[in-house]
């Protein structure tokens, strides 16, 4: 298959900013990795994101842009090319050997029972801005099918796997505002599914607590002591043994159980939730005896090591085997991207319930000059 030079995008849940990552690939096996570059949101835009995840509640429609959320779709746009355009400029990028961008948007609200997801972002403009064309809009044809939508990173999860040759069965675990779980068996068996909260019931505390957007290298989960009680409280939801396929909102829980202790305690406790529930979803999984964690929980020390003591299994970082743990995700939608154009299934029904390998995406091309 040709090899494609893509630049992925991914603005995730924590909504912190934009991930571009460039990489090299045919959409089967990755054979280079290339520069990263991120860009934040500034303080105003993040607010204007977080108003957009309110007004989304009441859309029934995956197209609908009504007042607070088509200015969210422009900044999204915008930072994203932003960020692609300041990768592009660097001394060590070949631009014009870059062909294919994946823009993943920002995901407003996720409802696979209602056969709805919305991520907001506009390809057809972005892909004009840049003069190259841009797949986006990857999980809606998954969830038009009937799969849950998420995760869509597994198949790039279980082509590093292959190409780190790692054996026996092994767990990528991304944990990002929401966690996920790919458990890449022996035998090349794939299952993968949302497990529960990610960073985002910490970073929301830490914001409405101190101001501060996250839990910045786990200093607060790690100073604070984990209240069982309340634990047990966030741990009482029957989704957690719902078997998969299954995917969750970034909203989905809530941080009640925590209100009245001190925020080095409910950082605890919410760190060791986001644990429990990582380690129940590696064993609904089906087990493993190595858990490889990216994505922003992996700088959390106290998420880290509570995990591995409710798994039992070895913990380790992404970025300790030579992986980018936070840019994996972008990484992971150039690499969807070339799947996209190649006609490969970015889904399979071990990974989203999909009816059967799905592909998906969108492809928008660079407007002609106006003559």
């Amino acid at each position: 298959m040709h090899r494609t030079v893509v630049v992925g995008l991914m603005s995730g849940t924590s909504m912190d900013g934009v991930d571009a990552a460039l990489i090299a690939t045919d959409g089967e096996e990755v054979e280079a990795f290339g520069p990263t570059h991120f860009r934040p949101y500034e303080p105003d835009e993040r607010a204007v994101l977080r108003a957009a995840l309110t007004a989304a509640v009441d859309l029934d429609s995956r197209d609908a842009r009504p007042g607070i959320l088509s200015e969210a779709e422009r900044i999204v746009t915008e930072a994203h090319a932003e960020a692609v355009e300041a990768l592009l400029a660097r001394q060590d990028v070949d631009a014009p050997r870059v062909t294919l961008v994946g823009f993943h948007g920002q995901t407003v609200f996720h409802a696979p029972d209602r056969r709805l997801t919305i991520q907001i972002g506009d390809g057809a403009a972005l892909s004009h801005r840049l003069g190259i064309p841009v797949v986006y809009d990857f999980r809606a044809a998954d969830v038009a099918a009937g799969g849950q939508g998420a995760p869509l990173v597994p198949v790039f999860h279980a082509a590093l796997v292959r190409a780190a040759g790692l054996s026996g069965d092994v767990a990528v675990v991304n944990i990002g505002g929401v966690a996920n779980v790919t458990r890449i068996g022996a035998d090349g068996s794939i299952v993968a599914f949302d497990t529960g909260p990610g960073n985002a019931l910490i970073d929301d505390l830490v914001r409405e607590r101190t101001g501060a957007s996250m839990d910045v290298g786990g200093v607060l989960s790690s100073s604070g002591t984990v209240q069982l009680q309340s634990l047990a409280e966030l741990m009482d939801d029957p989704w957690f043994d719902l078997p998969p396929p299954k995917s969750l909102d970034r909203d989905a829980f809530s941080r009640a159980p925590v209100a009245r202790l001190s925020t080095a305690d409910a950082a605890a406790t919410l760190a060791a939730f986001t644990a429990e529930t990582i380690a129940r979803g590696v064993a609904l999984a089906g087990g493993a005896g190595e858990i490889i964690v990216c994505g922003g929980g992996a700088h959390n020390p106290a998420i880290l090591r509570l995990l591995a003591e409710a798994s039992g299994a070895t913990v380790t970082t992404a970025d300790a085997l030579g992986w980018s743990g936070d840019f994996m995700e972008a990484q992971a939608f150039a690499y969807l991207a070339a799947r996209s154009v190649a006609g490969l299934p970015l889904s399979l029904p071990e990974t989203t319930g999909v009816p059967y390998p799905m592909p998906g995406g969108v492809l928008a091309e660079p407007r002609p000059p106006a003559p």
